[in-house]
């Protein structure tokens, strides 16, 4: 989702549609209707993922707070580089997750099990989009912050030296790389793959979730079929 619409949460609920990424990173989603959208999910059992803004603690803290099912970190370089961000999603002893009283804890006081299961609950996803994330992507998959992996199969490409993305043999030897090296640590891979090749492809490969729709992509589609579908077109 590129825009905080509820509307289309519901139509895709009603598709069929069993989870969202909310692409805060590139959009403008205000407080109250990042917190709207969580709820809106909830309620028509959704699950929603959060592509934050960047790695950056205050980010991350303010997404968990919202009870969210999965929070994807763009830009990240290396472990060591990312290890601040990806501590925010875990409680101590794992990580350094403060504590907040709010929807994540269904505003009561928390059960014994509510931290444990907060951290095994909410995954922690770096992507993979840089050079240096893929480099680094073995150690990443071995820390205990992270439960998997979400490739950016664009900014990859570009900043492994390629011109564009465009599914080419280059592109499918690195999503073939990274796939593998999350089935080896144990651990899910998730990917954009819009097309149907690029989704049965990922689906070959073991990919965990495949995002399969866009906001805007949807749109373009919508309006273009009304176009061609008029009588005098």
């Amino acid at each position: 989702m590129s825009t905080p619409n509820l509307d289309l949460l519901e139509m895709a609920a009603n598709a069929g549609f069993r989870r969202v990424v909310l692409d805060i990173e590139h959009n403008g989603y205000s407080p109250d209707r990042r917190e709207a959208l969580v709820v809106a999910a909830r309620a028509l059992d959704v699950s929603v993922c959060a592509k934050i803004e960047a790695p950056e603690p205050v980010w991350v803290q303010r997404a968990v707070d919202l009870g969210v099912d999965a929070i994807i970190l763009p830009h990240v370089g290396s472990l060591e580089q990312a290890e601040h961000a990806l501590a925010s999603c875990k409680f101590p002893p794992l990580g350094t997750r403060s504590y907040a009283a709010g929807r994540s804890a269904s505003f009561q006081a928390p059960t014994a099990d509510y931290f444990a299961r907060q951290n095994r609950d909410i995954l922690c996803l770096p992507m993979i989009e840089t050079a240096e994330a893929f480099a680094d992507v073995d150690a990443l998959l071995a820390s205990p912050l992270v439960d998997g992996i979400f490739v950016g199969p664009f900014d990859l490409a570009l900043t492994r030296g390629r011109p564009t993305y465009a599914f080419n043999d280059a592109d499918r030897a690195d999503i073939a790389h990274l796939g593998k090296a999350a089935q080896a640590a144990g651990k899910p891979w998730w990917i954009p793959a819009w097309r149907p090749e690029e989704q049965r492809f990922a689906k070959d490969k073991g990919a965990a979730v495949r995002v399969i729709a866009a906001e805007h992509q949807l749109l373009q589609i919508g309006l273009t079929s009304v176009i061609a579908a008029l009588p005098d077109a």
